[in-house]
């Protein structure tokens, strides 16, 4: 009989959609409808999930994810550079009929438009029913899930599951306005940690503040995050806010900030950091990625998060 091979564990694994970005910045001027707009300035980078698994990598957090690529991610430089870097993708899937997911992001001034193609993220729960994408996540000391919410009901049995195991699990869904209130608090139940932005929260809560819609999250979640762009990042934790400013950097372009900010949190939780610290390493990852172009090109390697760690803390 064939003895299955050990699960390589890891403290973090993040499942979700793998984005090739392709991103365009420094641009002239807003563009218009049937209109060209020119720029020297482009970039195609890893993003969506990569980005938050990059960010707590490169802080020294073992980090594994799990996605659903395209055949021609074998030729792809976005993918080819998380291969480069030594993720662990023992349980990605390749699909034989659908390629990579492709954005195109447009970056002017502190805005950005994007155009998504993404028919291979529109099953990704069926992933869950894997049993070696199921034996990983178990493997992990935390799982983040860095996706849209298409099938709510598909992800409950796992989030039991891996809650009763002892592992934690928190959970970026972005935009989901199409998913019922009821259906999005089923889930939120048993995550750890959510990561909305304020516009992602009031909606989600229908609260007319961050701070009000904090206060309906912590009602779900154990531990609700909100990032706040230039001001920061606020937490409720125990029945005490905490609140931290951002880093102050230059704007170049936003995309990826809030799935930096997610790695460099989730970083400093895994290293059983106080809640203050881990809404600065949040806060260091999301303001440096805003410094390039990119989700993950302005990440910081752990001498740099250091620095402004201290200095925060002063």
């Amino acid at each position: 009989m064939k003895k299955r091979s050990a699960v390589k564990r890891s403290d973090l694994i993040v499942f979700g959609e793998f984005f090739s970005d392709m991103v365009f910045y420094n641009l002239p001027d807003r563009p218009r409808l049937g209109e060209e707009i020119k720029t020297d300035s482009f970039l195609i980078a890893p993003g969506g999930l990569a980005t938050t698994a990059q960010a707590a990598n490169r802080l020294g957090t073992s980090t594994a994810i799990i996605t659903r690529v395209g055949a021609d991610a074998a030729s792809l430089p976005t993918w080819l550079e998380i291969l480069r870097q030594g993720f662990d993708v023992s349980a990605c899937e390749t699909s034989d009929s659908l390629p990579t997911a492709l954005t195109v992001c447009v970056a002017y001034n502190a805005d950005r438009m994007m155009v998504t193609h993404e028919p291979i993220h529109h099953n990704l729960e069926a992933l869950l029913e894997k049993p070696e994408v199921q034996r990983k996540l178990r493997s992990a000391r935390h799982v983040h899930l860095a996706c849209a919410l298409r099938q709510p009901k598909k992800w409950l049995p796992l989030l039991m599951l891996l809650r009763s195991e002892g592992i934690t699990v928190s959970a970026d869904f972005g935009w989901n306005p199409d998913v019922p209130a009821e259906d999005m608090s089923s889930i939120l139940r048993h995550l750890e940690f959510v990561f909305p932005n304020e516009h992602e929260a009031r909606k989600l809560t229908g609260a007319k503040s961050a701070k009000r819609a904090l206060e309906k999250l912590a009602e779900w979640v154990r531990v609700p995050v909100i990032t706040l762009g230039d001001r920061g990042a606020m937490l409720l934790a125990d029945g005490k806010l905490h609140t931290q400013p951002a880093l102050a950097q230059t704007l170049v372009d936003a995309t990826g900030a809030g799935d930096a900010f997610n790695g460099g949190f989730l970083h400093g939780f895994l290293k059983g950091w106080a809640w203050d610290d881990c809404l600065r390493a949040g806060n260091i990852c999301g303001g440096m990625a805003v410094s390039a172009p990119g989700g993950s090109e302005g990440l910081p390697a752990q001498a740099l998060f250091q620095r402004h760690l201290k200095a925060m803390q002063r």
